[in-house]
This record gives structure tokens, sequence and C-alpha cells, in this order.
């Protein structure tokens, strides 16, 4: 997750503004005129929209964990091989060094 210029993630932000819309929604549905039954059905389709939207939220964080996990495997992988190949070549120009050396 990318952070703004404050240091504070996207998904933090996105979190907050959730529960923030889910707190003003709740006290806009206690403070208007409604009977018990229809304020609880309200009540209860505003925490269904709300678990349905935590969920998405969830999911689409996971992917772009598992993404970027994956993209990291995939540079590990790319500078192991460019060290390996780096120490290989090396001790390589220290053995023909030392065969220099012994004909000397």
């Amino acid at each position: 997750m990318s952070d703004n210029e404050n240091g504070v993630s996207t998904g933090t932000v996105m979190l907050s503004f959730l529960a923030g819309a889910a707190v003003g929604a709740g006290l806009a549905l206690l403070y208007a005129p409604k009977s018990g039954r229809e304020l609880r059905e309200q009540i209860s389709d505003l925490a269904e929209d709300a678990v349905d939207k935590i969920k998405e939220y969830t999911k689409e964080a996971q992917e772009k964990v598992k993404s970027t996990l994956e993209e990291g495997k995939d540079i590990i992988k790319e500078k192991k091989s460019i060290l390996s190949t780096a120490i290989e070549a090396g001790k390589e120009a220290m053995e023909r060094e030392k065969e220099k050396y012994k004909e000397a």
C-alpha cells in the first residue's frame, strides 16, 4: 500500500473513511423519527453493507499484498542470480591471477 505525503497508508485512510461513514449513518438513523422495527431493519442493512465493503476492501488488500510479495520474490531471484554471477566471475579472475603468479 502506498503512503501519501503524511506517511499514512491509503488503506488506513479508506478504513477510517468507512468507519466514519458507518458511525455517521448509525447516528443519523438513531436520531431519525422511525419505528423500532424500521430502525432495526435499517441498522441491520447498514451493518450488512459495511461488512460487505470491509470484506471487499480486505480482499483487495490481500491481493495487493500477495502481488507485491510475488514481485519482491522475483526481484530477489534476479538480484541473487546477478550476485552469483558476479561472485563466480570474481573467483575465476582470482584463479587466473594465481596462475599468472605461479608461472612467474
